[in-house]
This record gives structure tokens, sequence and C-alpha cells, in this order.
């Protein structure tokens, strides 16, 4: 096998990857670097295929490794000639489009790029630019997104805005309304004369920093982890190692790129085997359409290999497959936990095997995978190579044994640098916040370890609420609601959902005397939570909230109660006669179901089959 690529088809060929040190392997650079190796390798190939939306998707726009490459110097040139810097950040915030993945890398590589979710307020932008430094913006344009290009003049502190154009745009566009005091153009066109041939400064090293991530699609106060390059490149060699990634694979892409999953799986780790990436339209998973199309877009282009949450599987499990989807043999999933049903529905439906992951952003993008291969029951996966995972005991980082719950930690060279905290004289200012301990991550998440570094998640150290792979905050919700005259104190949990993993639900207390209905809170937490999908679903009113016994708030209540609410609806739209019984253990929720011995309880267990919870039927004696 080559020194770049070692055989790596089954969790026993870890050990011998791990003879030769990483140092020895030959990775590029920075992402830079690996764009530039793959244009020598393969300057005609096709390396991303964009679709303009789903129900134009026999319209693409096609780029060659030659052309991908010159339009990132041509827009890495701009960048450098507007005043961008190594130590400089480049903000994004677009939908996906055909310009906006080669202004990511031509961020990368004329300064830092900084991806931004334009579903998050305006507030919360104009804090994470501040943060960041950022003086230049590259969004997208009235033409592809009118709703986001109306949001920059919200935004304050930025030099110059630069335009992105939809994919496949044609004729001059419209003129840009003016920002006063602000450069503003579309890119495209004012990168149309720089230099296709070579990027005008140094490029980057490996330990100069790639790009800083916001953590979580809905929180409170996001934080930005910050990527270096060494650790994008390693953590995309990592994924790219995979023996059924190749030259020939045609990998979707349909998840947003201010996501780490967008950046590393889709578009970094393609770039080492030359392998083609279809792009879906600007809203990829999040567009309807696109789901009565995917079938045949499989089809069409012979896509090998995908990467979405568990409730992408859960709506494809429900569409007929309409088309010759025979290609497609690797379907990657992660970010949230996966139901039984999903995985074993959407298997039946499609033949295709769902091969689980797990990763963080501070951990670059992933750390563990599995194999279809070698299936191992609850497991999320075995760490990648060259990664370092262990379970220590919470507060103390002492570690524990084989088979022992404790907070996951990971080390290795995908570990993040640290949180952007400030800025200074000699750039920015980094602080791991106590999620840093001699370079091993505190990852949040209870696990425990098997002897083959495979992982087996038990739940979460935080209270993060996962709704279809994004992380939400439980703070905004509470914020939102105390932020009512009436309302004096709020809780928010996750609620287990069938389609989207977890949806918000808040428990509140009211003021004596107070007349809010429920609807009443749902309607004004909606008016007042920042993002919609961060939203709860449900309010309910109890007289006082529970908390421990030095009064601080205790959520593990909460949450049982919002399971058992959970399952009860769900029996009650199946008719079925049942007790349930709801138990909780060191942070974790059970669910037990008591139904009549006649009845037949192959229904029962399906759908309780839908959630990521622990449950056991019994038939009553």
């Amino acid at each position: 096998m080559s020194r770049l690529w070692p055989r790596y088809e089954g969790p026993d060929d870890l050990a011998a990857i791990e003879r030769l040190p990483l140092e020895a392997r030959g990775l590029p650079e920075s992402t830079y670097a690996l764009l530039a190796r793959a244009a020598a390798l393969w300057p005609s190939r096709t390396a991303i295929t964009v679709l303009p939306e789903a129900s134009r998707w026999r319209e693409p726009l096609h780029r060659t490794y030659a052309e991908l490459l010159a339009e990132v110097h041509r827009y890495a040139n701009l960048l450098h000639r507007l005043g961008v810097r190594r130590g400089d950040v480049v903000a994004l915030m677009s939908p996906n489009c055909a310009e906006l993945i080669p202004a990511t890398l031509a961020a990368q590589l004329a300064g830092i790029a900084a991806p931004l979710n334009g579903g998050l307020s305006p507030a919360q932008l104009t804090q994470l630019l501040g943060r960041s430094g950022a003086r230049v913006l590259i969004t997208a344009g009235p033409e592809l997104s009118p709703e986001m290009w109306a949001r920059v003049g919200e935004l304050d502190g930025l030099d110059a805005v630069l335009a992105l154009r939809p994919t496949g745009a044609t004729g001059t566009p419209e003129p840009l309304p003016a920002i006063n005091g602000v450069l503003i153009g579309h890119l495209a066109e004012m990168a149309a004369d720089e230099d296709p041939d070579a990027f005008a400064a140094d490029l980057p090293t490996r330990t100069d920093l790639a790009a800083f991530f916001h953590t979580g699609g809905t929180t409170g106060n996001p934080k930005l982890a910050a990527h270096t390059q060494a650790a994008q490149v390693a953590n995309a060699w990592m994924l790219a190692a995979d023996a059924r990634i190749s030259a020939e694979a045609v990998v979707c892409a349909a998840l947003p790129l201010f996501h780490v999953n967008a950046l590393v799986v889709t578009l970094l780790a393609p770039l080492f085997r030359g392998a083609q990436v279809v792009w879906a339209g600007p809203l990829g998973y999040r567009e309807p359409g696109l789901f009565e199309e995917f079938w045949k877009i499989v089809e069409h282009f012979r896509i090998t290999a995908m990467s979405a949450v568990p409730t992408v599987y859960s709506v494809l499990a429900q569409c007929p497959v309409n088309a010759d989807i025979s290609s497609l043999r690797h379907a990657m999933v992660g970010a949230a936990p996966l139901p039984v049903a999903v995985r074993e529905t959407f298997q039946r439906h499609t033949g295709v095997a769902l091969v689980e992951g797990y990763g963080l952003t501070e951990g670059t993008c992933a750390t563990a995978r599995s194999f279809p291969c070698a299936p191992r029951h609850g497991a999320v996966g075995q760490r990648l190579p060259y990664q370092r995972v262990a379970v220590v005991r919470p507060g103390t980082w002492e570690e524990l044994p084989y088979g022992e719950t404790g907070v996951l930690t990971i080390s290795g060279p995908n570990v993040f640098a640290g949180y952007v905290t400030g800025r200074n004289a000699s750039g920015h200012i980094l602080d791991g916040l106590g999620k840093l301990n001699g370079g091993r991550l505190d990852t949040g998440d209870l696990a425990r370890l098997d002897p083959d570094g495979f992982i087996h998640l038990a739940g979460r150290a935080k209270d993060l609420i996962i709704r279809g792979g994004h992380n939400i905050d439980p703070a905004v919700i509470e914020d939102a609601l105390l932020a009512h005259p009436q309302v004096m104190a709020a809780s928010a949990v996750g609620r287990p959902d069938a389609h989207a993993g977890e949806v918000p639900v808040a428990y509140v207390a009211l003021a004596p005397g107070a007349t809010l209905t429920e609807e009443d809170l749902c309607a004004w937490a909606a008016e007042h939570v920042p993002e919609r999908a961060a939203a709860p679903r449900a309010v309910t009113v109890l007289d006082v909230l529970p908390v421990t016994a030095v009064g601080k708030p205790y959520k593990l209540p909460l949450r049982a109660d919002a399971v058992r609410r959970a399952v009860v609806e769900t029996l009650a739209a199946l008719e079925v006669g049942a007790e349930v019984t709801v138990a909780t253990d060191d942070d974790a929720v059970a669910v037990t179901v008591t139904v009549s011995p006649e009845l037949t309880l192959d229904a029962v267990r399906a759908a309780l089959d839908q959630y990521s919870v622990r449950w056991s039927v019994e038939a009553r004696p």
C-alpha cells in the first residue's frame, strides 16, 4: 500500500495504520495545497457539480479541478487586494451556490474563513463578526437570497461586502444598493481580472489558522472554534482513507457550508481522492422539493456516497424509490442519535446500510466511524486513525477503564486550537474555556469505550437540545420566556421526536395572579426566540420547577416528563391502552410500557423504536 493510502477496510486495520506516524504520510501543508495537488493530478476531472435548485437538477454547473483552482486564485487575489492578510478574517454568509465553494477556500488561502449561519439573529451575527474582527463579508446577493441580503444593512463594522449570485446566473446583475462607507460589489465581477494562475502573497502553513466555525446552530451566545490548516487537512485525510472513497466516488453534498460536515466531509475529503461532489440547491436538505427528486438525482449522477442527519434519512425512507440507486453504497449519518426505526426502515426501503459516525466542531469534524462489514451494536463507531479517545471522571480528568461511563475526551491532530475570545496586537486570543486540558478535549458527552476503540454514547453531560442535527442552547428559550413579566421561572429540555430526534419544549412557573395560558406562552416564545427552530413545541405551566437540594435547577424530572408525554401521545394515536412509567438513573431516562396480555406488542415496539430513548414493553399480569 502507498504511504498516503494504507489499507483501511475494517476495524482491525487501525493498529497497522498507526505503525507509520501521521507526519510520515506526506499530507499537504494546507487546504490550498490540498486543492493545488488535486488540480495538478486531475486538472480535467470534474471537481464540483452544482445544482441551481432541486427542480432544475438537469441544468447543473460543472467545474473541473483546474477551473476550481483558478476561481480560488481570483477570489483570493481580490481579497488580498482589499487588504485581507494572513491573520484577517473573511466572513461568509450565504446559502450554498457555485460561487460560495471557491469563496470559502479562497478565504482560507488569503486569511481566515468564518462561515456564518444566516438564520441567526442580527445581534448574534454582529457579536460573531465583532469577536472575529471580520471586516469583509461575502454574502448572498439579492438575486440569491433577498432575505439574507436585507440583513446586511443591520450588521456593523464592515469595510466591504461581496455579493454572490445564484448558480448559473447569466447577464449583468442589477446594481447593488449602496451602504454608507462600505465597498459593495459582486464577487465574481470584481475578481474577473485577477490572476487565475497563482496567489499573489505567501501561502498558508500548517500551523496557520484556517477557519472559525461557530458552535451550534441555535445558541444564545455562539462560540467561535478555531481550526488550524493542519487540523482540517488531517481530519479530511482520516475520512478519505476509507477504502470506499475512491477517485470514482460521486459524493452528494446538501448540508450548508457553515456546517463543518459540509466543509470537511463533502469538500476537503473528496479533494484527496479527486472525487466529484454534487452540490444540491441553495437550501440542500432543507428544500422539500429535493426529496421528491432525490432518487432521480442519485441515478443521473451515479452518486455513491452521501452524508446527512437522521431526520433526512427518516424522510427519504418514506420517498418511493423511483430510480436505479444501485450506485449508492455509502450513506453516512451523524450529528444526532440515530433511532433504531430510522436505521432499519431506511435500509429496508433502499437496501443501503447507514454508516454511523460521531464528531463535533471542536474536533474539527469527525472522530469516529462505523463499518457496515463489522457492525457494533449500540456504538457510534470506532475512533479514527491517530486520534485518541478516553473516558474520564467528570470534573477530575481521571481516566476510567473500558466499560465504565464518564465524559468522553479526544486528543490528536484534529483537536481545535481554542475558542476566539478576543483580539490584540498579536492577533486572535484563543482560550480552551475549560474544554482543553493538556491537549485533550472535553466533548461534554457521556460515553463508555470498548477495547477496540468503539464509542458507546450514554447521553450528554450538557443540556443541549439536538433538533435534526442542530444544537439548541436551552438558555435561548429560557431567556425569551423569562422576558415576559408574568413568568417567574423557565426551563427548556428536549422532547423525543420521531422526525427530528428531539424538539424543544419548555416548562414555566408563573407569578401569582398570572392569567397566561400555555397557548399564550407558545406564541410569546415564537415571537421572542431568535431562531424558529428553537421555538418550543409546547410550554407547560407548573406550580414550581424542580430544583436540587441546594436550590439549583434540576432538569432531569422535566426531561422524564417530556419523554412520558411523547410516548403517551404516540400510544394514544395507536389506540393502545397502556400504562406508561418513566424512571431516571444517573441523568438517563428509561420508559416502561405495560399493556394488556391479549394485545400484540409488535406495534408498540415499532412505535417506541422511533425514539432514541431506553424503553421496555411488558404484558400486564
